[in-house]
């Protein structure tokens, strides 16, 4: 399969032969993106993933991609949180900080995490939310970039199939379930994700075959399908996939 083929004209699917080789293109056009973002002085806002996907691409950037992304330009935010603590191996933020953050020169004042040390999970994403909103008050947009990633049962963020959090229509930031540990999440809502100029979902792995043929080539309900209601109404989505993945396509 060619490098960079794209296969559907409606969506914008860019398929590479194996994971590394779409960690390296994302990185590419990532940086690209945030440089012309920046190129005024101001300063652009990235949205990072976890789970496991993500790393490659994080690696990338931190070795290959270092010196041309404005690092110093780049406000850093999180669509979703395991609640643990910061330090704890599940965290994404702690993925995020040992494979990105630590070794590029973003400034620690544009880190914003999600905060896990509230008793309470609602506060926490109350805390978040007012983060966002001093962040981005009267933006047309919120994020210029949104980095997504989606679970072979369609979930993307911590939006899983049938979470109450998917009929959310106020709040940008709540509190979600998870099928398995930990199962309390912070989540982006749809209003949410929905307010980015690009989102780059990333997606590698047989597993996820199924669920992105029916992501790109069925629109499904987002209520089974959550991946499916991310579409900014002003925004442009690139699905980054590796030929596992596109499989099914």
């Amino acid at each position: 399969m060619a490098s960079g083929l794209t296969v559907d004209a409606a969506a914008d699917v860019r398929i590479f032969p194996d994971p590394d080789a779409v960690a390296r293109a994302a990185a590419t056009h990532l940086a690209s993106l945030l440089a012309a973002k920046t190129a005024s002085g101001a300063c652009c806002s990235l949205v990072l993933s976890g789970g496991e996907t993500p790393r490659r691409l994080y690696r990338c950037l931190a070795e290959e991609y270092r010196e041309h992304v404005p690092w110093a330009h780049v406000n850093i935010f999180w669509s979703d949180e395991r609640y643990v603590s910061h330090d704890d191996p599940r965290s994404n933020y702690r993925m995020a900080r040992e494979t990105l953050l630590d070794h590029v020169p973003v400034s620690p004042g544009h880190v914003y995490p999600m905060p896990t040390d509230p008793d309470n999970p609602d506060e926490a994403a109350r805390r978040y939310e007012e983060t966002l909103r001093a962040n981005f008050s009267g933006a047309r947009s919120w994020f210029d970039l949104i980095l997504l990633g989606i679970g072979s049962d369609g979930h993307t963020a911590s939006l899983f199939p049938n979470s109450p959090a998917l009929d959310e229509t106020q709040r940008c930031v709540v509190v979600a379930a998870a099928p398995v540990e930990p199962k309390v999440r912070l989540t982006f809502t749809p209003p949410a994700l929905n307010r980015a100029d690009t989102v780059f979902f990333v997606v590698t792995g047989a597993d996820k075959a199924p669920a992105l043929r029916r992501i790109v080539k069925d629109s499904p309900d987002p209520h089974l399908c959550p991946a499916a209601g991310v579409r900014p109404p002003r925004g442009t989505i690139i699905w980054w996939v590796d030929a596992a993945a596109a499989s099914a396509l």
